[in-house]
């Protein structure tokens, strides 16, 4: 079948929609009608080229929700007419990762810049004028119609909004895991959230949720300061330098006890003030994606080893997706985590390269793309 999807032809480059070839969902997979996709910031890395691929075009998207309109053969667990949400990280339940309860560290996980299916580097499920189109993460959610592996898909009750449910793919998750899982956040601890765009808004909720005493949320945009307290934050700065000194004063000097580091684009910069911030034996949680050639943050080798201090990186929050979305929408259905507020805005599947615009500009927390 034809369908539109968003594709980068080269990068840096921007997103362009283009008519593709789909092909059938064959054995393991599914064919879905894409409902909503968030605009993740992950994307636009592919786009500048912090993300180097393997292949272009590449189409965009890894943030997503649809209904399943066709099923492989063979292909057990779905069914047409299912509503389900896109793991970017998907689980194949049997290598030592999975074993382990580590999900989001599959090994499948390494072929998600390939563009190609899991299992064969020269097979594609999109062509553009007989040329291959490599697929984000597997899965192009910014696109009409997706044919996808299911260890990337995740069944939901289909009274879920999925314009809501789509976020639980990725920024939800990966946030909130990043205090809850990464962090270890406990009752009473002082944690500070380095950026609260569509990850780090997430990290406060996550924070506030394990029951943290104080969230400082740092963040150079007004309104998302003013969010980060709506769903959680105890205090919040403009500058990471106020929020380690009140974290300080909050602590009888000793700083806080983790640190997330979720800025959209993340430096070693960044690493290292978080890093001056924690306590002895404290967290640092990198979460925030930067150039692949940066290295070697600025922090104190010292104090590392003195203070006992920890650098963390969190892929997904440390989630496992066919455990953690489930439970991650039973609390939003609880009220107790809120995905409505996160949307400052919608977007058409032809306002992809917009949204990034706006992205850039401060102005979305999360924007999601509404395509049904």
């Amino acid at each position: 079948m034809k369908t539109r999807t968003a594709v980068v032809r080269q990068a840096p480059g921007k997103y362009e929609v283009v008519a593709v070839d789909l092909a059938d969902p064959e054995p393991g997979e599914i064919q879905v009608r894409m409902v909503a996709a968030g605009l993740c910031h992950s994307d636009d890395h592919i786009a500048t080229g912090d993300l180097p691929v393997a292949v272009y075009p590449f189409a965009g998207g890894h943030e997503g929700a649809g209904v399943v309109v066709g099923v492989g053969p063979n292909t057990r667990g779905f069914a047409e007419g299912d509503h389900v949400v896109f793991s970017f990280l998907p689980g194949c339940g049997r290598c030592r990762w999975c074993a382990s309860g580590m999900q989001n560290l599959c090994d499948l996980g390494a072929t998600l810049l390939l563009g190609s299916r899991f299992h064969d580097p020269s097979s594609f499920r999109m062509h553009l004028d007989g040329v291959p189109v490599g697929q984000m993460a597997g899965l192009a959610t910014f696109s009409e119609y997706t044919t996808v592996d299911v260890n990337s898909a995740v069944r939901i009750p289909r009274d879920v909004p999925l314009d809501k449910a789509c976020l639980l793919g990725c920024g939800v998750g990966t946030g909130w895991g990043s205090a809850v899982n990464s962090a270890g956040v406990q009752v009473g601890d002082t944690v500070i959230v380095m950026g609260v765009g569509g990850v780090g808004i997430n990290a406060v909720q996550g924070a506030a949720h394990a029951g943290a005493a104080h969230v400082l949320a740092v963040d150079p945009v007004g309104f998302k300061r003013e969010l980060a307290e709506q769903l959680g934050a105890t205090h919040s700065f403009s500058g990471i330098e106020e929020a380690a000194e009140v974290a300080r004063q909050l602590t009888n000097g000793q700083g806080a006890d983790s640190a997330v580091v979720a800025v959209g684009v993340t430096t070693g910069e960044h690493v290292g003030q978080a890093f001056t911030a924690i306590r002895k034996a404290g967290t640092v949680v990198v979460t925030g994606i930067g150039s692949s050639t940066e290295m070697a943050p600025p922090i104190s080798l010292m104090d590392l080893t003195l203070s006992q201090k920890r650098l963390q990186g969190s892929l997904f929050g440390a989630c496992s997706p066919s455990k953690d979305i489930p439970r991650q929408l039973e609390l939003y259905q609880a009220g107790r985590l809120k995905l409505d507020e996160l949307i400052t805005r919608t977007y058409t599947l032809d306002e992809v390269a917009q949204g990034y615009e706006d992205m850039h500009a401060g102005k979305l927390v999360r924007g999601v793309i509404v395509l049904d």
